[in-house]
């Protein structure tokens, strides 16, 4: 390949006028480019992209510079490399159009990950532009292509699960955009993110796991690292109010009432916390009975700690049958509640410490009925 003299001359002018911190990465390009060493090339481009005082470069760096040698680089890191150029755009028409063109771009045989990765940060742009019915196609097209992938590289599956993730969020599925979230998560290293964006990315999942009502179990948010960023914010009352939930505490979230009021949508989803808060306490409380030998709890020992009527435990008690949390059954003529088996959950450490009690307990009884048995029946411990 000839050296572009274009090439050359872009690159020599920003050498002379970036900033010193800034120049030598683009002497460096020049060395490389001429070279050919293509590998190296893309590695130190890849670098000085991701540098925040780079992003007034990235446009004129991707137009006057990558476009030359694209053939001879990975085309996912291609796809990469555009993308970073279209967030600098203005317009989100232009960047949607302009990724969409990238995505013809590699829509060939051997770059079929680089298709699938710029047409869901295509889908991503449409996303914002409020088109949801073209971003479902895409991530529906994605998700097929990548299943069929015999390797699928971890920034195409964080690409996947962000746009999924926000799409669902635009939906106001909570479960989906919760469980999407959470996998994006496990794609990256949360450290890369900006402060801002791991308080916002806790927030709003913190939202979908109290709106969602299919979750119940809050541990795979509790124990992430990314609840850590709520606190010593505005929003560190989300993660008492996650730990009130999770614990079954009602006195705790009533206290906080007055927050979930400041929170739209909580506000407007008030009932259903009410009675999500009141299923919690009722599993915490069957929680505390399981291998204490008191699994039959009488309605009004329910009612007194769910704070609810006893005419409404036989409801709240058949919803949390329905629901899984529970296994056991009704005794409507007694009154009574049996339960075989609760719901494993995420375990706090005032509740690790009552189970550690209840295993001193437990302990002791076994010890009790063993000294009981050898009295009784020496010839069996003879």
């Amino acid at each position: 390949m000839e050296i572009d003299n274009a090439v050359t001359n872009y690159l020599q002018q920003q050498q002379r006028e970036a900033p010193s911190t800034l120049a030598h990465y683009f002497s460096e390009f020049e060395d490389l480019y001429e070279r050919k060493i293509w590998h190296q090339l893309t590695k130190h481009v890849e670098t000085f992209i991701n540098l925040p005082e780079a992003a007034a470069y990235r446009v004129s760096l991707y137009t006057e510079f990558v476009r030359d040698w694209q053939k001879h680089m990975n085309k996912v890191k291609l796809v990469l490399f555009a993308l970073a150029a279209a967030r600098q755009f203005d317009s989100i028409p232009a960047a949607s159009e302009f990724m969409t063109g990238i995505s013809e771009e590699v829509n060939k045989p051997e770059s079929q990950e680089a298709y699938a990765l710029a047409s869901l940060e295509g889908a991503h742009f449409r996303l914002l532009l409020n088109d949801l019915d073209s971003t479902r196609e895409t991530l529906e097209k994605c998700e097929k292509m990548i299943q069929s992938f015999s390797h699928v590289d971890p920034v195409i599956y964080a690409s996947f699960y962000r746009v999924c993730a926000d799409y669902y969020k635009a939906k106001a599925v909570f479960g989906q955009y919760y469980k999407n979230a959470l996998l994006l998560l496990a794609c990256i290293d949360i450290q890369e993110l900006g402060a801002e964006d791991r308080v916002q990315r806790a927030y709003d999942l913190s939202i979908a796991a109290l709106l969602s009502d299919t979750i119940y179990n809050f541990g795979d948010l509790l124990s992430h690292p990314i609840i850590e960023s709520l606190r010593d914010t505005e929003h560190a009352w989300m993660l008492t109010l996650l730990l009130a939930f999770n614990s079954g505490d009602i006195g705790k979230f009533e206290s906080l009432v007055s927050k979930l009021h400041a929170q739209p949508l909580l506000k407007q989803q008030e009932p259903f916390l009410q009675q999500k808060i009141r299923l919690m306490a009722l599993i915490e409380s069957m929680f505390k009975r399981q291998g204490a030998g008191a699994r039959a709890v009488p309605f009004g020992t329910i009612s007194a700690e769910t704070k609810l009527p006893a005419g409404e435990i036989e409801h709240l008690v058949m919803k949390a049958l329905a629901l899984g949390l529970i296994r056991g059954g009704i005794d409507q003529v007694e009154q009574v509640v049996t339960v075989q088996w609760v719901q494993p959950r995420y375990l706090g450490k005032g509740q690790i410490k009552d189970l550690v009690e209840r295993l001193a307990q437990w302990e002791a009884r076994v010890k009790e009925t063993a000294l009981k048995m050898s009295q009784t029946t020496p010839e069996l411990f003879a």
